[in-house]
């Protein structure tokens, strides 16, 4: 096994918790992927490609944040299609999705991980 194993994972820092708005996103250069940030209402912070695929421009962080049958979302801003906070897959059609990405706030700073597995 390498030095870098999984369990050892790249956090990089974004910004504080305290600068993102609650329920409106921010695009941030991550890992080198184009990013889109979100927190919500209760204070959880969610990261997704920025790349809507509908659209096919990275335009995700300026979609509109909301919940649908208990399931956080993010509407794209052109077509609205809504992705699923938690996974990135689309909640309109199943067979799409956008990469989601591991995130927790330490001390107040918003740090995101590696590009999670796709949902199943």
């Amino acid at each position: 096994m390498s030095p870098r194993s999984s369990s050892r994972e790249e956090w990089q820092p974004v910004c504080r918790i305290a600068e993102l708005e609650v329920e409106r996103g921010v695009a941030a250069l991550v890992h080198g992927q184009s990013i889109a940030i979100f927190r919500t209402q209760d204070d959880v912070v969610y990261a997704l490609g920025n790349h809507d695929p509908f659209a096919r421009a990275s335009m995700i962080a300026r979609g509109i944040v909301g919940v649908r049958s208990g399931v956080p979302f993010v509407a794209s801003p052109t077509h609205r299609h809504a992705f699923d906070l938690r996974s990135g897959r689309c909640l309109d059609d199943t067979h799409v999705s956008v990469p989601s990405y591991e995130v927790k706030v330490v001390e107040g700073v918003v740090l995101v991980g590696q590009r999670r597995a796709a949902a199943a």
